[in-house]
C-alpha cells in the first residue's frame, strides 16, 4: 500500500505527540544535586568512587553507589584542582558532549504539533473549496473501450431491438459507409419497455460491441436542491463526451429529469426544468459529424416532454416488449449456460409455462432453481426445481408450516377443483398445468394454466376467463351451499375484466362499440388519479346492467359445468385433499379416468360433509367455529388466466 506525503505528515505529527506525552509522563528524576564545596569535601574525604567532568556539570558516583551532580560553570579540570578537588584513587574522565538534538526536538514538539494542526485545517478548507467548485461536475461513470463485459450474445428475446441498435455499432466502427450514402446516424435512441425487459443490458451490450468509451449516468444524478447544478453537470458531461469521441452517453431512467415541463399539481420544478433545457440544447446543438450517440431508457414514455422526443434529439424509439415463447427459450438458454442441468430439463416446456415473464424474471427463476437444488444437496438442477421456481417467482415460497383445519382444507380443495374443472371444459382456456392447495405467499391455493402469448382477446375468450375465475365460488356454493371470502380476489378480477369488456373493449351488444370514461393521468404524480365521466346516469345504469349480465352469464356457465360433472369435481377434490398438489401427467390422467368421473350422480358417494337443506343446521356451528380467525380462508388468486 502506497502512502501519500499527506499521510506521512499526519503519522509524524501523531508520533511526535506520543513521544512528547511519554517524555513528560515518564520522565525520571536524575541524580541529586549538591554544591561544588560539598563535592570538594567528599573528594578530600575519599568518598568519591568515580567522577565525570561533562561541560558545566560534575557527575559523581559515591563509594556507596549514590549518584550526585554538581554545577561547575566554566571551571575546568585545573581550576577544580586548585580549589582543592582531590582526585587521588578516583576513576575520573573528562567528556565533551555534542549538541543535544533530543532536547531540542522535545522543545520544538509543541510548535511542530501546532503547525501540523494548522496545516491540516488549511488543507481541509482548501478541499472544501475544491469540492464546492466541483459541485457542478458530471458524475457519469466512464467505462473504457478496452474492457467489454456484455455483448449482443448475452442479450436474447429482443431480436428486433438488437437489429435496430446494431446500426449504432456499425456506425461507430465504420462511419464512412453511412456518410458515403448521405446517411447520418440517429442522434438519440430511446429504449422503451416494461421493467426487467433488458433496456440497461442492451445499452451495455452496445458499449461492449462498439468498443468505444461508454458514459453511464442516472437521470436522478442531474437533479440537486440548488438551481443550476443539474444544468452544469449536463454541460460537463457533454464536454467530456466531445473529448472522448466517438463515444456513447447512456442516461438511465431519463423520466426522472425529462418530465413534461410545467406539469403537476404544484406547478413547475425550476431545477429539473433547467436541467432538461440544458439537455435539449446540448442534444440539438451537436454537429452532425460528431460521433457522440445518446441512449436513454425509460418505462414511462407518456410523461416525457414532447421537445425531448422530437426528431433531431431522440430520432428513434426502440420498444422492448415482454419476450414471446421463442424469446423466453433463448433467455433461458443464456441463463442456464454453464449450470449443471439434468437430462429431464426441457426449456421449451418452461418457456410455455412462463408467459408474461420478463428477462429479469427468467434470470431470477433459474437462480431460484439453482438455490433449491443446492439446498436439497443435488448435483444437477432438475425440472422439479425449475417448475417450483416458477411458483416461487409468481406467488412466493410454500407455507407448509401453516396450520389449516380439515374443514378449510376441504373447502380450498373444492374451490381449486372448481377452477380446474371449469377451465378444462371451456374451449378458450389454455391446458391445465398444476393445481395445489398448499398455501404459497398470500394465497391459500391456486390453479395454474399453461398460458400462451395472446396479443388480442376475443369476447368468447373473455367470457371463458370470467367463468373460470368464478369456478371456485360456484363449486363452494354447489357442494357446501355456502360461500367464503376466499373467492374475493377471483370476483374482483372477474369484475375488472367485465367492466373493461363494456367500457374499453366495446363488447356490449346493448351499448355498442364505444368507450366510456376519459381517464386523466397527472404526469407530475406519474399515475392515474381521476377518471372523467363522459356519459349520463342512464348510460351508467346500463353499464352496470351489462357488467352484471356478463358476470351472471359466466357464473351460470361455471355452475352448469360443475353440476353436470359433479362426480368428477368430487374426485378431483378428494385427490387434492390426499396429495395436496396435482400437476402434469398425473393431472391429465385424473381427468381421463372416465370410470370414476362418469358415475351417475344419484349413485355417487357423497363427500364427507356436504351441506344440503336437511343438514344446514349441523353445518352452521362448524362455520361459526371457523370464524375464530379474522378470515375463513386466505385471499386466493387461483386461476392464472
Amino acid at each position: 500500500m502506497k502512502l501519500s506525503w499527506k499521510s506521512l505528515i499526519y503519522i509524524a505529527i501523531i508520533l511526535a505527540g506520543i513521544a512528547l506525552f511519554f517524555q513528560f509522563l515518564f520522565a525520571s528524576e536524575g541524580p541529586a544535586e549538591i554544591s561544588l564545596d560539598e563535592a570538594i569535601t567528599m573528594s578530600q574525604g575519599n568518598e568519591i568512587k568515580e567522577l565525570v567532568i561533562d561541560e558545566d556539570m560534575l557527575l559523581i558516583t559515591a563509594v556507596d553507589g549514590t549518584e550526585l551532580r554538581a554545577i561547575i560553570g566554566y571551571l575546568n579540570y585545573i581550576d577544580l584542582q586548585e580549589l582543592g578537588l582531590n582526585l587521588k584513587g578516583v576513576d575520573y574522565k573528562v567528556e565533551l558532549s555534542g549538541f543535544e538534538w533530543g532536547g531540542l526536538l522535545i522543545s520544538f514538539l509543541p510548535l511542530i504539533f501546532i503547525g501540523g494542526l494548522l496545516f491540516f485545517l488549511f488543507r481541509r478548507a482548501q478541499g472544501a473549496n475544491r469540492q464546492a467548485m466541483s459541485f457542478g461536475r458530471s458524475r457519469a461513470r466512464l467505462f473504457p473501450a478496452n474492457t467489454p463485459t456484455v455483448t449482443f450474445d448475452d442479450v436474447a428475446g429482443i431480436e428486433e431491438a438488437k437489429q435496430e441498435v446494431h446500426e449504432v455499432v456499425d456506425f461507430l466502427k465504420s462511419r464512412e459507409k453511412f456518410q458515403s450514402l448521405g446517411a447520418r446516424i440517429p442522434k438519440g435512441m430511446l429504449l422503451i419497455g416494461p421493467p426487467g425487459t433488458g433496456k440497461t443490458l442492451l445499452a451495455r451490450a452496445i458499449a461492449g460491441e462498439a468498443g468505444v468509451p461508454f458514459f453511464s449516468i442516472s437521470g436522478s444524478e442531474f437533479v440537486e436542491m440548488f438551481v443550476g447544478v443539474g444544468a452544469s453537470r449536463v454541460r460537463d458531461l457533454f464536454d467530456q463526451a466531445k473529448r472522448n469521441t466517438p463515444c456513447i452517453i447512456f442516461i438511465d431512467e431519463i423520466d426522472a429529469v425529462g418530465r413534461h415541463r410545467g406539469a403537476g399539481l404544484g406547478g413547475g420544478h425550476d431545477e429539473r426544468e433547467q436541467t432538461l433545457n440544458q439537455i435539449l440544447v446540448e442534444m440539438d446543438g451537436f454537429d452532425t459529424n460528431t460521433s457522440v450517440i445518446i441512449l436513454a431508457a425509460t418505462n414511462r414514455p407518456d410523461i416525457l416532454d414532447p421537445a425531448l422526443l422530437r426528431p433531431g434529439r431522440f430520432d428513434r424509439r426502440i420498444i422492448l416488449d415482454l419476450p414471446d415463447i421463442n424469446g423466453r427459450k433463448a433467455i433461458l438458454n443464456i441463463h442456464t449456460n454453464g449450470k449443471p442441468l439434468d437430462e429431464s430439463v426441457d426449456l421449451e416446456v418452461l418457456a410455455k409455462q412462463t408467459a408474461g415473464f420478463s428477462g429479469a424474471d427468467l434470470a431470477n427463476l433459474v437462480n431460484e432453481a439453482a438455490i433449491l437444488a443446492a439446498r436439497r444437496d443435488k448435483k444437477t438442477i432438475e425440472m422439479l426445481e425449475l417448475e417450483e421456481s416458477i411458483d416461487r417467482v409468481i406467488a412466493g415460497p410454500e407455507r407448509k408450516s401453516r396450520k389449516i383445519s380439515p374443514k378449510e382444507k376441504e373447502i380450498t380443495a373444492y374451490h381449486e377443483a372448481g377452477h380446474a374443472l371449469v377451465g378444462k371444459m371451456l374451449p378458450n382456456i389454455e391446458p391445465l398445468r398444476k393445481v395445489t392447495i398448499i398455501p404459497r405467499g398470500m394465497m391459500g391455493g391456486y390453479t395454474r394454466f399453461l398460458e400462451e402469448d395472446h396479443r388480442m382477446y376475443t369476447r368468447s375468450r373473455c367470457n371463458d376467463v370470467i367463468a373460470t375465475l368464478l369456478g371456485g365460488h360456484a363449486a363452494e356454493k354447489l357442494i357446501f351451499n355456502e360461500t367464503t371470502d376466499g373467492a374475493s380476489s377471483d370476483i374482483k378480477r372477474a369484475t375488472v375484466l367485465a367492466r373493461k369488456m363494456v367500457t374499453d373493449f366495446g363488447m356490449s351488444d346493448k351499448l355498442g362499440p364505444r368507450t366510456f370514461g376519459d381517464k386523466q393521468e397527472m404526469v407530475f404524480l406519474g399515475r392515474e388519479i381521476s377518471e372523467q365521466k363522459d356519459y349520463g346516469d342512464k348510460v351508467a345504469d346500463t353499464i352496470d346492467e351489462e357488467i352484471n349480465r356478463i358476470i351472471q352469464s359466466a357464473h351460470r356457465v361455471a355452475k352448469k359445468i360443475l353440476t353436470e360433472n359433479k362426480p368428477k369435481l368430487k374426485h378431483i377434490a378428494e385427490e387434492l385433499i390426499n396429495k395436496e398438489t396435482l400437476e402434469g401427467d398425473e393431472l391429465e390422467a385424473l381427468f381421463s379416468e372416465s370410470a370414476a368421473a362418469d358415475v351417475p350422480e344419484a349413485t355417487a358417494t357423497p363427500v364427507p360433509t356436504p351441506v344440503t337443506a336437511s343438514t344446514e343446521a349441523t353445518a352452521k356451528p362448524a362455520l361459526k367455529k371457523a370464524r375464530v380467525s379474522p378470515r375463513l380462508l386466505p385471499k386466493q388468486a387461483p386461476a392464472s388466466t
